[in-house]
This record gives structure tokens, C-alpha cells and sequence, in this order.
């Protein structure tokens, strides 16, 4: 049964990103990039990371095993504007997808063909057309929600997202894009609830697994007094 999935790495407050650059700049000196590459360190030296990116070497342990677990279970991709415009020049002719990705925009473009199987299809018509679109062709594998934060709230506020993997870098940044933030939706004493199904640790990061159960009530329990009914 195909699943939405999503995986961010984040700092321990819960930052992907730093300040977010909106300027002319040059981004990779951007404070918005600096906390994004200190989050994200843990992959680099993964060979499941290197090899589809078509470097060479790299080191198989549990952050590598993680990686390419997360690459066989995808059959498509579901993925932010900004993102897509930000990787279409570093992914090169032969971006690590390979699978169908669905890029939600306002702004039309035709599909974009890559080698490797890896295709970039513009969806102007919402979060959940994409998400509908790529699980149409996953092929019983996942669909992955590919990024940036923004786009990982929205499905998860709208109810469509079924996993959630957090990568969790042991940092403290204080400031930046967080990823769970305030424009989730939630109401008055409301919560999402979700069931942790897997705990990985390694040296730089610890990854855990989450089930997304959906909205629930925030209910005061019984502070232990045991006269719950």
C-alpha cells in the first residue's frame, strides 16, 4: 500500500534551515544555508548519499543504510517551487530521484525530462493534486514528500501525510526555519498526534520514525490521581 512519507533533518529547537535569504546574494553564504548544511552534515559522508549523487567513496553505517532505505522505498516524489528551482542546476542531467517528481507551484512550466528515470511535472492546482498525481504512479511504493519545510506542513495539515521521519542533528540554533510551526492550522486545544515506530542512533544524529495517527483533542488526563473515567 503506498504510503506519503517525509523526512527532514532538523537542529534539536527544530530548525532546517537558517534565516530564510530572499536576496541576491549568493545563497550557499547565506545564513539560511550555513544551518542547513550543519543539519543536513550527517549525509555527506553516506555512501547510499554519495553514490547517487555520483561521488565516489563514502562510509556504509547506519546514516548510509537510512539513505538508501529511504531512496528503494520511494516511486515519486512530491516537492516545493523553491526547492525544485533552488536543485534543478546542482542536480545536474541526472538528478538522485530517479522517479517521477511533482512540483507545487503557482507559476506553469512544462515537465522537465531527466536521465535516470527522474522526470519534474509543475502541479498548479494544490498539495493534494500532487500527491494524488504521484501516487498514481509510484507503483505501490511510496509517495515522498521531498521538501522544503513549507511544503511538508502543508501535507501534514491537511491530513495527508501517514509518516514522518525527523533526523535530528544534536544543535542548537536558535533561530531560522523551523519545521513544525505555527501555520499547521490547528485549532483551540488541538493537537497532531504521532506514534514513534523506530529510534536510530549514530554519533551525529539520531533518527527517529514516526506514524502520523492525525488530529486529536488536547484532553487534561487525571494528574495521577487514578479516578480517570
Amino acid at each position: 500500500m503506498t504510503k506519503v512519507t517525509a523526512q527532514m533533518s532538523v537542529s534539536l529547537d527544530g530548525f532546517y534551515a537558517g534565516p530564510r535569504h530572499d536576496g541576491d546574494g549568493d545563497w550557499l553564504g547565506s545564513a539560511e544555508a550555513a544551518a542547513f548544511f550543519r543539519v543536513t552534515r550527517w549525509a555527506i559522508s553516506a555512501m547510499a548519499w554519495r553514490e547517487r549523487q555520483g561521488i565516489a567513496g563514502g562510509v556504509r553505517d547506519v546514516n548510509s543504510d537510512v539513505i538508501q532505505e529511504s531512496f528503494e522505498a520511494a516511486g515519486a516524489y512530491v516537492m516545493g517551487r523553491r526547492m525544485a528551482d533552488g536543485g534543478e542546476v546542482p542536480w545536474g542531467e541526472e538528478p538522485p530521484f530517479r522517479a517521477p517528481v511533482f512540483v507545487v507551484t503557482n507559476r506553469p512550466r512544462e515537465t522537465v525530462e531527466r536521465k535516470g528515470g527522474t522526470s519534474f511535472t509543475y502541479v498548479t492546482d494544490g498539495v493534494a493534486s500532487a500527491v494524488a498525481r504521484a501516487k498514481a504512479v509510484a507503483g505501490g511504493k511510496d509517495v515522498a514528500v521531498a521538501g522544503g519545510g513549507t511544503l511538508v506542513r502543508q501535507v501534514l495539515a491537511a491530513g495527508l501525510l501517514d509518516e514522518l521521519e525527523l533526523h535530528i542533528a544534536p544543535v542548537v540554533l536558535g533561530t531560522g526555519m523551523r519545521l513544525l510551526d505555527a501555520d499547521l492550522g490547528l485549532g483551540h486545544k488541538e493537537g497532531i498526534e504521532l506514534t514513534p515506530t523506530r529510534v536510530l542512533h549514530a554519533p551525529d544524529v539520531t533518527h527517529v520514525r514516526y506514524t502520523v495517527t492525525g488530529r486529536a483533542p488536547l484532553v487534561l488526563d487525571d494528574r495521577g490521581r487514578g479516578d480517570a473515567g
